[in-house]
């Protein structure tokens, strides 16, 4: 990693550590800035917020969700969660895990923008409705979004459930939610797998 970008990731971090713009920052343990490759991530995935465990922690998606998270990656689409970076729309825990609000995500926003920049991803995921309504400016909700390739400032978005909303429904019949997420992450997996031979 080059010098410039080291410094440029180093002083985000201290910058989203240290934040007060919007009133999450007052109930907060931890900040939780996201984690993964800082060069060369071809896939960026963003959720909600941090929960109960990611506040503790400092890291994004290590509760049951994100427990559910990396083995959808890892069993449904062979995709080590190492190789991609993860992180939030904001980066404080919203209390009682409660989503988001408008401008908690707005607030936060520039923290998100920046990530992108310095990783020039190939692919957003968005995890349900907070980050693919903000960011695609739509009030779509997720069920006729998701499993669609959609073109977002030269990247492409690919929304898919949030996996809190997977472990609210447990069924794997043919047409539920956890069926279209096993059907969703093989068609992220044939997509990175393409962006690759092409590089």
């Amino acid at each position: 990693m080059s010098m410039d970008i080291s410094v440029a990731w180093n002083e985000l971090k201290k910058k989203v550590s240290e934040c007060q713009k919007c009133g999450l920052c007052k109930t907060r343990n931890n900040t939780v800035f996201g984690e993964g490759p800082e060069v060369n991530c071809k896939v960026v995935i963003v959720g909600e917020g941090p929960g109960a465990d990611e506040d503790a922690s400092g890291r994004p998606f290590v509760g049951k969700a994100g427990q559910l998270l990396t083995n959808i990656l890892e069993n449904g689409g062979n995709i080590p969660r190492n190789s991609l970076y993860i992180t939030n729309i904001v980066k404080c825990r919203p209390p009682e895990n409660r989503n988001p609000t408008r401008d908690e995500a707005q607030s936060c926003s520039e923290y998100l923008e920046a990530q992108l920049l310095l990783l020039h991803p190939e692919i957003v995921v968005t995890l349900g409705n907070v980050p693919t309504q903000f960011l695609l400016k739509t009030t779509q909700g997720i069920t006729g979004l998701r499993g669609q390739w959609i073109d977002w400032r030269g990247i492409k978005m690919f929304p898919m459930f949030h996996p809190s909303y997977l472990l609210r429904n447990e069924s794997r019949a043919v047409g539920s939610p956890k069926y279209l997420t096993w059907q969703d992450v093989k068609s992220l997996k044939e997509k990175i797998d393409t962006l690759q031979q092409g590089s």
